[in-house]
């Protein structure tokens, strides 16, 4: 999600450049120019597009492990690139990374999904590296790692996970709606502004039992 910048944003939202593949440097720059053509800035990117694909490590597909990291990883990379350089020329920007608690932990017992897991620790690596690059420049970037909330992407594996969860975590529940909204506001507002290369962990405590 790119949002424009302060100056034009009352003006009548316009549609931006649809894209199919995030993977994809064309569309992710027109998606950028398109956003600049309507509104004259780019001050937050939100990195939020993710797939996921299930099986063993032993099994899985080559093929299903590419497409979940051009989503999962390079798509954000070309993304913050993108606006990175627009957001460079102003010395101005922030960029929050949708991770995953998958990049910071691993469920012994499963559900796998090792692309995902790859995908996502890989998002926390170029959380910092783009904070220490662009840091004075004006540029923050952080990533929120969530935990389980209901999602498309987490359904089909919440009745596998939920009871763990109601055992182990510090909050014995599954994320509700509305509760990583606040944190990404958090994020790209003024409140955070001494903040740069953080991993921000919203999972009701799971990482610290």
């Amino acid at each position: 999600m790119v949002v424009p910048g302060p100056a034009r944003r009352r003006q009548p939202a316009a549609r931006t450049h649809d894209v199919e593949h995030v993977a994809q440097q064309h569309q992710v720059d027109a998606v950028v120019q398109q956003t600049l053509a309507a509104f004259g800035t780019v001050d937050i990117l939100v990195n939020n597009a993710g797939i996921s694909w299930g099986d063993i490590p032993e099994q899985y597909p080559l093929e299903k492990w590419q497409r979940v990291l051009d989503v999962n990883l390079t798509g954000a990379f070309l993304f913050a690139q993108a606006a990175g350089r627009e957001m460079l020329k102003r010395q101005f920007g922030r960029i929050i990374n949708i991770s995953s608690v998958s990049g910071l932990v691993s469920l012994v017992q499963g559900p796998h999904y090792v692309a995902y897991a790859a995908s996502k620790a890989g998002l926390l690596g170029l959380t910092r590296e783009l904070a220490g690059s662009w840091g004075k420049a004006g540029i923050r970037v952080n990533a929120i790692a969530p935990g389980f909330f209901h999602s498309r992407l987490a359904d089909p594996v919440l009745p596998l996970v939920e009871p763990l969860i109601r055992e182990t975590n510090a909050l014995p529940r599954i994320g509700a709606a509305g509760e990583l909204k606040g944190v990404v506001v958090f994020l790209a507002a003024d409140a955070s502004n001494y903040i740069t290369g953080h991993t921000l962990a919203v999972d009701g405590g799971m990482t610290v039992t």
